[in-house]
């Protein structure tokens, strides 16, 4: 059965679903609900509606597996304290004297070893805060730093945003993290830069902002590593060996294999159903997610977009990071733009002559633009991690969207102007 939405039921799919999300109805309803609005007045009728919507979320079936084994990985991460320990080394290794880009550099590396970003943020913010406080920094400056690394991270992590444009473009998942290298470095320098020019802008960190938590167990950093290490030693071999292990076991074997370097056999069950709670959220989103890709996908819009190209001779490039900036945009989040951008657009992009590793680390960048827009859960979350009031969250929004541009046009120029891959 093909068939295709009008234009027109296209933009009403994604305007439907950006007023539910704002209206706090949860966002793989909103999805639901819009791509289901768009396929009965884009024309599709109830059954093509149906069907388009079914199919999208049949795409997204592999995405959801692989995120839900990430679950294992990040659940040892989490509770056996590994990514507090990772955490607190970077930050006191580098000293209060560079204590933004430590907390940057340490959101980052905790998210790009496979830690989900909302976590992520959530584990450094109360470290975070005590070094701002000791250090008579501004929230605007510490939560800047955060954010900035947590984008940056995104796109060198296994995480869901990353899984689904690997799936998407059928490339290595660690040729997608390695894409990203670079521009996450030069992400978190920015980041830094701006951070440290809002130091004293704002409310500064105060005593009631501060929770006390106690000290990290007695680890290791090895032992803490052990977990991450392992699934992207496992994650390596097709690049560099030729045997693929694919994400879907190598997360949760790192998982495993962390649990027992630490000595922590006995709490594996524990970790799992942890880790299982924690990504359960992304898995329904992305299964949301798919339909409105489905509609999407079957709309007479990419036509009209490849005309365009044509016609004003834009490189099809652009293609990329522009499709995964709009995606998240619209869904306010990073896992969900990338899931629509690379569901609905790879096999475009393909057919223009775009190699899938391009195509991949572009639209992931892409992703980093718009993902932290109020209708997003992400937003929400960064605020209530430092305790910022709403007006305060708000001035915030252009440094992290100068942020995500950055990274964007770095991975637009390596991969889109200059054309550079490795395999």
């Amino acid at each position: 059965m093909t068939m295709e939405v009008t234009t027109l039921g296209t933009l009403l799919a994604l305007v439907v679903t950006i007023g539910l999300i704002l209206r706090q109805v949860a966002p793989a309803y909103a999805m639901m609900a819009g791509a289901f609005a768009g396929g009965i007045f884009g024309g599709a009728a109830l059954n093509g509606t149906l069907h388009i919507m079914l199919t999208g979320a049949e795409g997204m079936v592999g995405v959801v597996l692989r995120v839900l084994a990430a679950g294992v990985l990040a659940g040892v991460l989490i509770e056996s304290g590994a990514a507090k320990k990772i955490a607190e080394s970077i930050l006191n290794g580098l000293g209060e004297k560079k204590a933004l880009l430590a907390v940057a550099g340490a959101t980052m590396i905790l998210t790009g070893v496979g830690v989900y970003v909302a976590v992520a943020v959530l584990t450094i913010a109360p470290v975070a805060l005590a070094i701002g406080k000791r250090t008579n920094m501004s929230k605007l400056a510490v939560l800047l730093a955060i954010s900035g690394g947590g984008k940056a991270g995104n796109i060198i992590s296994p995480n869901p945003n990353s899984i689904a444009v690997s799936d998407a473009f059928d490339v290595p998942l660690t040729t997608v993290m390695f894409a990203g290298v670079l521009p996450a470095v030069v992400g978190v320098g920015i980041a830094y830069m701006m951070a440290r020019k809002l130091r004293h802008v704002g409310e500064a960190v105060e005593s009631k902002d501060m929770t006390t938590e106690e000290d990290s167990e007695d680890m290791s950093l090895m032992k803490a590593l052990s977990a991450p290490a392992t699934a992207i030693f496992l994650l390596l071999l097709q690049p560099t060996a030729g045997i693929v292990i694919d994400p879907l076991f190598a997360l949760p074997a790192g998982g495993v294999v962390g649990t027992l370097v630490m000595g922590k056999g006995s709490y594996l069950n524990q970790y799992i159903q942890s880790g299982l709670g924690k990504m359960a959220g992304v898995a329904i989103l992305l299964l949301g997610t798919g339909t409105l890709a489905g509609v999407i996908s079957n709309s007479a819009i990419i036509g009209h977009i490849l005309n365009g190209i044509d016609t004003f001779h834009i490189p099809a490039y652009v293609l990329a990071p522009l499709s995964g900036i709009i995606m998240s945009g619209a869904t306010g989040s990073t896992a969900a733009g990338t899931a629509v951008a690379g569901s609905v657009f790879a096999p475009t992009m393909m057919e223009l002559g775009l190699h899938g590793l391009a195509g991949a680390a572009m639209v992931n960048a892409g992703a980093t633009v718009l993902d932290h827009m109020p209708h997003g859960t992400y937003f929400h979350i960064t605020r209530s991690s430092v305790h910022m009031g709403m007006k305060e969250r708000f001035k915030l929004l252009p440094y992290e969207t100068v942020i995500g541009l950055v990274i964007a046009i770095v991975s637009t120029l390596i991969f889109g102007v200059l054309g550079v891959l490795f395999l």
